[in-house]
């Protein structure tokens, strides 16, 4: 049903004989457009999810020529003469610069990122000249200067290293601060959504509504902005030619060379030999055998009688054992006797 409709909003834009649709349903529709493509889980090269960028983009380049025909913004004027209703179209370039980068295409990629980064840019100025938050413009870069916009040639190395180390301080501490105020601001813009969806909100609700979805979109396009530079320049440096001139031809199919033998002689053996002075002579098992043959193996070298030795050892140790229970056996009786029968008993010599 939503694609249906989308198809018909691009068909009223595009066709002179439709009715054009209204300033405030051009914004709408292209601001749920790009909801749509910003949290769906399609690929983002896909037909259809590209044919919903490009409708939106025509929505709101249209709403964006609408509004600079009619001057709805100056600089000579302050945020609170803006009227309610005239703040949400702030949003316009940041909403086109945000639909811009969602288009694909990698042999205009450059391309598409400087246009998404004027589109940021233009919608950062008109905030600062609204004074709607207090941030600062990103500085601009050219090729003779570096990343924050100052000189590199006149800078000694100590100098340098000790510049890039307070900048990049400066920016792990701005992004923290911005990642703050984001989170911030989407908490207070859930709140205030659900009051603005429900109808009953009046015109302070709805200018703070408006105002609470620019302030999130600055953090926003900051943050679009710096990642914007980052990719531009290593875009760049892949697209500069190497030292030299013209790019060297590739080099021709060689014919792979097949492997040789040196010589023949003492050299071969040499290089091809055992990379030692003796080769063996025989195997292990040979080696084995030889040695069993003449008695002179570990296991070999016990004397014949020591076996018949031991036996006899054995069985004097059995005989022992026997003896010894024998006699154990013996003293346990005497034991048990003298229990019973006090010293003397059965003594009947020299009695008379």
């Amino acid at each position: 049903m939503a694609e249906s409709e989308h198809e018909a909003d691009a068909g009223h834009i595009s066709s002179p004989d439709a009715e054009p649709l209204k300033l405030s349903d051009l914004l709408e529709r292209g601001w749920k457009i790009f909801d749509e493509v910003d949290s769906t889980n399609e690929p983002l090269a896909s037909t259809g999810v590209q044919a919903k960028v490009q409708r939106g983009l025509r929505m709101l380049e249209e709403a964006s020529r609408m509004v600079a025909q009619l001057d709805l913004f100056s600089r000579n004027e302050e945020l609170e003469e803006v009227a309610t209703a005239d703040l949400k179209y702030l949003l316009l370039p940041a909403l086109v610069g945000a639909l811009t980068l969602k288009q694909s295409g990698r042999d205009r990629r450059l391309e598409l990122l400087l246009a998404a980064k004027a589109r940021f840019m233009d919608f950062l100025r008109r905030c600062k000249d609204y004074n709607v938050a207090q941030f600062q413009l990103p500085r601009p870069t050219n090729e003779n200067t570096g990343s924050e916009g100052e000189p590199q040639n006149g800078l000694s190395t100590a100098t340098a290293a000790s510049s890039d180390l307070v900048s990049l301080a400066a920016k792990r501490q701005a992004k923290i601060e911005r990642y703050r105020q984001k989170k911030e601001l989407e908490s207070r813009l859930s709140d205030v959504r659900r009051a603005v969806d429900s109808g009953q909100a009046d015109d302070e609700v709805c200018r703070d509504f408006y105002l609470l979805n620019v302030k999130r979109w600055i953090t926003v396009c900051l943050e679009e902005v710096e990642s914007i530079e980052q990719e531009v320049e290593i875009l760049r440096r892949m697209d500069v030619p190497r030292p030299g001139g013209a790019p060297q031809p590739a080099p021709a199919n060689r014919q792979a060379f097949k492997p040789f033998i040196l010589t023949k002689d003492r050299v071969q053996a040499q290089v091809l030999g055992a990379g030692y002075p003796s080769l063996p002579t025989m195997t292990v098992d040979d080696w084995y055998d030889q040695h069993r043959k003449h008695g002179v193996l570990p296991d070999q070298g016990i004397p014949g009688n020591v076996a018949a030795e031991e036996a006899e050892t054995q069985e004097r140790e059995e005989e022992d054992e026997g003896d010894n229970s024998e006699a154990l056996m013996k003293a346990r009786n005497w034991d048990d006797w003298k229990d019973t029968h006090r010293r003397g008993y059965g003594n009947r010599h020299n009695m008379g």
